[in-house]
């Protein structure tokens, strides 16, 4: 099965993920609580602000292509949300952790997404995630992870999630601005010239000076 994924479509599957194994206790989730995580500040980039019509929708559409599910009835007061990226992905926790990380944060090196999954999975070394990131990108019929080129400056490759599409190398980091002098700088510049200038008019002057006294004595 084919899955894209929108952007709002990411971040409400990853926060899903997230939510399941971060903090078990409070999952399935609300649609309010949903909103929230999506729109959290921290663990998100980019930042977004959706209402809960933006995240319905995004639900809608996941449980078309059977990622996740609404659970109504029993001690639910309000309907709750769940992924079911496991069963329809095939993934264990070891996945799910990596693939959360990439739907939230986008593009990650190995380092990034070992720290970054640890409330959700512990990876014992950076090995172990680059054995889950080789698996995923290795997958039949399709992979769900990419390794993107190292870019100029940067010192590790960085790995991006497939389930949005081909996904572009991150941008370079563009060249810092040549530093302008300050207003400050230029007044101090323009000081330094005026006094070698005058100097210079200094020294010419005393140097005819000296050359009339020697021709006193000629």
């Amino acid at each position: 099965m084919t899955v894209f994924l929108s952007e709002i479509e990411a971040r409400v599957l990853g926060s899903l993920i997230e939510k399941d194994l971060a903090t078990p206790d409070y999952y399935p989730l609300s649609l309010n609580a949903l909103k929230n995580a999506c729109n959290q500040k921290n663990n998100r980039d980019p930042l977004m602000s959706l209402d809960q019509q933006s995240v319905e929708a995004a639900l809608e559409n996941l449980r078309g292509q059977k990622l996740s599910l609404i659970i109504t009835g029993g001690d639910n007061r309000v309907p709750k949300y769940a992924h079911r990226a496991s069963e329809t992905l095939n993934l264990d926790n070891r996945d799910l952790a990596i693939l959360a990380v990439l739907l939230l944060r986008g593009p990650q090196t190995i380092g990034e997404l070992r720290s970054r999954a640890q409330g959700m999975h512990g990876f014992d070394d950076l090995a172990a995630v680059e054995n889950c990131l080789r698996r995923l990108m290795e997958r039949e019929p399709e992979p769900l992870v990419k390794r993107l080129e190292r870019q100029s400056g940067l010192k590790e490759p960085r790995y991006g999630h497939l389930l949005s599409g081909d996904v572009a190398p991150p941008a370079s980091e563009p060249a810092a601005p040549e530093r302008q002098p300050l207003r400050s700088d230029r007044d101090r510049i323009a000081a330094l010239e005026a006094t070698v200038e005058a100097l210079q008019a200094e020294v010419s002057d005393l140097t005819r000076e000296l050359a009339e006294f020697r021709k006193q004595f000629e």
